[in-house]
């Protein structure tokens, strides 16, 4: 129950502050429209998906910096080892890379996977409220967002099968 309950709070704290609102439904929207594409892989699920990821993770580069304007803290070899900025990072990443395979239509050597990457809305969604720094990393946090993963992705996608080609 108290994984419920540690669940719950990831999926509500974003609609309990409106600078949080206009980037998480952004990623709503990407997550539908992914769930809508078809499960094999393509350029068009990268290029939503790179899209996605880059705007979650421009929002929390946002958020990272505007903890402390017109300071240097942010740059200091203790914030950046932070996990919220390694995940950033990696989320940028990703989804450069995603974006350009996908306009590109041709992915890295070793880099198809960024084709394949429908539900991967949800871990930016579940990370949100974290990687915005209204709520801590925790245990609890991610074993709640990785308990609640597979029975998630069981509902959206038998939820939105009738509506796959």
């Amino acid at each position: 129950m108290q994984l419920w309950t540690t669940f719950t709070e990831l999926i509500v704290t974003p609609f309990q502050h409106m600078d949080l609102v206009w980037g998480i439904g952004p990623l709503y929207f990407g997550w539908l429209f992914n769930e809508l594409t078809s499960s094999k892989r393509s350029y068009r699920t990268a290029i939503q998906t790179g899209f996605s990821f880059l705007w979650a993770g421009a929002h929390w580069t946002y958020q990272h910096f505007s903890a402390h304007p017109g300071t240097r803290e942010h740059l200091t070899p203790q914030a950046l080892l932070a996990v919220n900025v390694i995940v950033t990072g990696l989320v940028l990443l990703l989804g450069a890379a995603a974006l350009v395979s996908g306009l590109r239509r041709k992915y890295p050597r070793y880099g198809s996977f960024l084709g394949h990457t429908r539900f991967s809305n949800y871990f930016m969604i579940s990370i949100f409220p974290i990687q915005s720094r209204y709520l801590d990393w925790s245990w609890e946090r991610l074993l709640a967002i990785l308990v609640f993963a597979v029975p998630i992705w069981l509902l959206v996608h038998v939820g939105f099968k009738p509506l796959r080609k």
